[in-house]
């Protein structure tokens, strides 16, 4: 970009909005700062964690603002002239007077094909629907969750093996090399928002632990393996084998039940674990399971 473009307000927290950040350093933007969340308490020891994004600005000497309330930055984003919002899974609502700040709007990359998985959860979502296809929008942000109009869309056809990492990684790279590309005309007018279909509009929720509970007398085959791939980092799949509470973090679908570890499903066909975290917190093989456990 020339340095006549107008400078750009970064809005994101996870590691899918580092993708886009460093896109966007890397082609020359103007970043005027970025806003993420607060830090919070991570791990074990509860360690005050840093979003990456905020690692990735600093080291960049990008200022950062980290508000509990968006309304306590709106004298800071006034002070750019004509600044425009870019936002990527930041994890808060934007209020309508956050948005009317910048021109035209806030630009949000949203990894589904909208309106299909509005909200916080669309990868996940299209994993453990075992869709056969998902994408990313670039939109106009409105203070509705992901209704905004739609710029362009790019369409992703899934393998039906990705898991929840990976499709965050392939998505990101779509994502920000889409809005490399399509910010400029963007900004210059030349390409121009479609208003949604709200009727075919679907929607997605904050993940919780409890979503990654996998029931066999409820859950068929393909639904506890997708669940696997789906949750593979958070809220991850969690299955009572025995006595035993683990985490699976690999596992097939058998017809039969001649692997070491098979737990049937309501349909009748078997979850194969391959791989799972025991009760101990070690990862284990199923072989290596059933050796160290009474199942």
């Amino acid at each position: 970009m020339t340095a006549s473009s107008p400078t750009i307000i970064f809005f994101g927290t996870e590691d899918f909005s580092l993708t886009a950040l460093q896109a966007l350093v890397e082609a020359d933007f103007s970043i005027g700062a970025v806003v993420t969340k607060p830090d919070t308490k991570r791990g074990r020891h509860q360690t005050l964690t840093a979003p990456a994004v905020k690692t990735y600005a600093l080291a960049h000497h990008i200022p950062v603002w980290q508000p509990t309330a968006l309304r306590d930055i709106a004298a800071d984003i006034q002070r750019f002239d004509r600044p425009v919002g870019v936002l990527v899974s930041y994890g808060k609502i934007i209020p309508q007077s956050i948005i009317d700040l910048f021109q035209p709007g806030i630009i949000n990359l949203h990894p589904s094909l909208l309106p299909l998985y509005r909200g916080p959860s669309p990868i996940e979502a299209v994993i453990r629907n075992r869709d056969q296809q998902t994408g990313i929008s670039l939109m106009l942000l409105s203070a509705a969750m992901d209704a905004g109009p739609v710029y362009t869309q790019v369409p992703y056809q899934l393998s039906g093996h990705e898991t929840q990492d990976e499709l965050y990684h392939t998505l990101g790279c779509i994502g920000a090399k889409v809005l490399v590309e399509q910010l400029p005309r963007i900004l210059d007018g030349t390409l121009q928002p479609h208003t949604q279909d709200d009727s075919n509009a679907t929607y997605t929720h904050l993940l919780r632990k409890a979503d990654g509970t996998i029931d066999p007398q409820h859950h068929n085959a393909a639904e506890a393996e997708a669940m696997v791939r789906a949750y593979a980092s958070y809220p991850r799949a969690r299955l009572a084998i025995g006595t035993h509470q683990c985490i699976i973090t690999a596992a097939h679908i058998a017809h039969t039940n001649d692997a070491p570890l098979c737990q049937r499903c309501a349909d009748g066909l078997y979850l194969s674990i391959d791989e799972l975290i025991a009760p101990s917190g070690k990862r284990l093989t199923a072989r290596e399971f059933i050796r160290g456990y009474n199942v």
